[in-house]
């Protein structure tokens, strides 16, 4: 498909009204590559955009060119000379329609000198993309800009690279908030930044307490579009009822309560990002709807029947297994294809055990600070033992579970120095019902081990000496033994090493 992208000029109209040739009408019927679309874009007289588009369609029907796809639509930009929402209406515009003809061609004649400058600027980062004007007489020039933007570009970004080549390597600063002294935690920060550069859109996944929101909040800042805004839903919490307001907005008068017209989350993103949390929990009707708008860049206001093109990246997270929830007809195909570019999986805390006491030293300042401001509250640190039964516990719930039980030890230690026994204190008991996979324990847990083969005894036994940190006394009552020397004469029997 060949497309013709223009602004509608004052003089395109004047002559229509004499029933001659402008700029836009003279490319589009004499210009050597015949148009199958033509989009038109203005900001004023509306009233006389029917008028235009018969006469354009009158002229190409006459000059036995396509005159079916031929439509003139309002450009939202405050002024013909402001230049920030004419870039915004061309990025729209231009990458739309760049990404789904074989060629674009730009007038340049028609409209502003800002309108034809951002035109330039943003038309020569396509490939597919070429520019005409028409000239007094009414004759089709080809323009050739030359400028390479991209070479120029390179060649600028390297003077400040070699200008820099003495200071010290450092993360990019929108990575700062993520700890990642631990290899694992290194390697996915590494591969957050390469997609943090790119427009791709990402998949976070990791278990619930991870990060991911933290993660995508730093992909979007250490963006190009870090400038523009980034809105973050809760897919769990988004009711079908309320997915096209939410997403998509509404019109005055599109429902019961409905006042006044409201943009949903893509327009309030639009330039920037758009984070959806645990998109798994998405209905499969709301997966078709965001399918939609992921596909064609646009959107539908409830009540509206004019689409708005958005700009806006997504960035989804979740704790499902995605893959899973595709084989068993619970999440499209084609939407987790869409998604799935980027992948990002956030590890395990307890898969970060060189991160855990720069995370706890963290938390712990928090804390101190979130209750510095209570006239009875004493600012409180954790000794090295307490840090470490904090590391050799497994933290199922990650990051959330170590901040609550840290708020709990703090809440109920007497004195400044929060100890080994007040973190064992405040975790809760839970129950591990699942034992198809690996054994983790926290302290309260107990199991009836004699019951048990051979194998499942050693995992418990080496998963209660973890997280009794290898004082068998704990160990021993975690287990449901009789005494101590019961472990020991179990650890000899099933061939664990022991450090107690």
């Amino acid at each position: 498909m060949h497309t013709l992208l223009t602004w509608l000029g004052t003089k395109d109209l004047d002559n229509m009204l004499n029933d001659e040739h402008a700029a836009i009408s003279s490319i589009a019927t004499k210009s050597q590559q015949a148009f199958d679309k033509i989009v038109i874009l203005s900001n004023k007289d509306e009233e006389k955009w029917g008028h235009f588009e018969r006469f354009l369609k009158k002229r190409m029907t006459i000059s036995n060119r396509p005159a079916n796809d031929i439509q003139v639509y309002k450009a939202h930009i405050n002024s013909p000379i402001d230049y920030q929402s004419i870039a915004k209406v061309a990025e729209r515009w231009i990458s739309k329609l760049s990404d789904e003809a074989e060629t674009l061609s730009i007038n340049l004649t028609s409209g502003t000198p800002a309108m034809t400058t951002l035109s330039v600027l943003i038309g020569k980062s396509k490939s597919n993309v070429n520019f005409l004007q028409a000239s007094p007489s009414n004759e089709i020039i080809e323009v050739n800009i030359p400028i390479d933007f991209a070479q120029a570009y390179v060649q600028s970004a390297a003077k400040g690279i070699a200008s820099k080549v003495t200071s010290e390597p450092r993360m990019c600063s929108a990575f700062n908030e993520l700890t990642a002294y631990s290899d694992i935690m290194k390697s996915v920060v590494y591969k957050a930044q390469k997609i943090s550069g790119s427009e791709l859109p990402a998949l976070i996944l990791g278990e619930t307490g991870t990060g991911k929101e933290l993660m995508a909040k730093a992909i979007h800042q250490g963006s190009l579009r870090a400038q523009k805004p980034i809105r973050v839903i809760n897919c769990g919490a988004l009711a079908e009822n309320i997915v096209d307001s939410t997403l998509f907005g509404h019109k005055k008068g599109a429902f019961t309560g409905a006042e006044k017209d409201h943009p949903g989350l893509f327009e309030q993103a639009d330039g920037g990002t758009l984070f959806l949390d645990e998109v798994g929990e998405l209905s499969l009707n709301v997966q078709v709807k965001l399918l939609r708008a992921l596909q064609q860049g646009e959107i539908t206001r409830l009540g509206d029947t004019k689409n708005i093109i958005v700009n806006v990246r997504i960035i989804a997270a979740t704790h499902q297994d995605l893959p899973l929830l595709v084989a068993q007809g619970k999440f499209r195909e084609d939407l987790f294809y869409r998604l799935a570019v980027g992948i990002i999986k956030m590890p395990a805390l307890r898969d970060r055990l060189a991160d855990m006491p720069y995370i706890v030293n963290q938390l712990v300042e928090q804390i101190n600070h979130l209750n510095s401001k209570h006239p009875n509250f004493v600012s409180k640190n954790i000794s090295e033992k307490g840090i470490n039964v904090i590391c050799s516990q497994p933290w199922p719930g990650n990051i959330r579970e170590l901040w609550s039980t840290l708020n709990r030890a703090f809440l109920w230690a007497e004195s400044s120095v929060v100890s080994e026994q007040d973190i064992l204190n405040a975790i809760i008991k839970k129950q591990n019902l699942n034992r198809d996979c690996d054994i983790s324990m926290s302290y309260h847990d107990k199991v009836d081990i004699v019951q048990l083969t051979d194998d499942m005894q050693k995992k418990y036994v080496k998963a209660a000496l973890k997280a009794s940190g290898n004082v068998k006394k704990h160990a021993t009552k975690m287990l449901g033994l009789k005494d101590h020397q019961t472990l020991t004469n179990w650890i000899k029997r099933l061939g664990i090493d022991s450090e107690k």
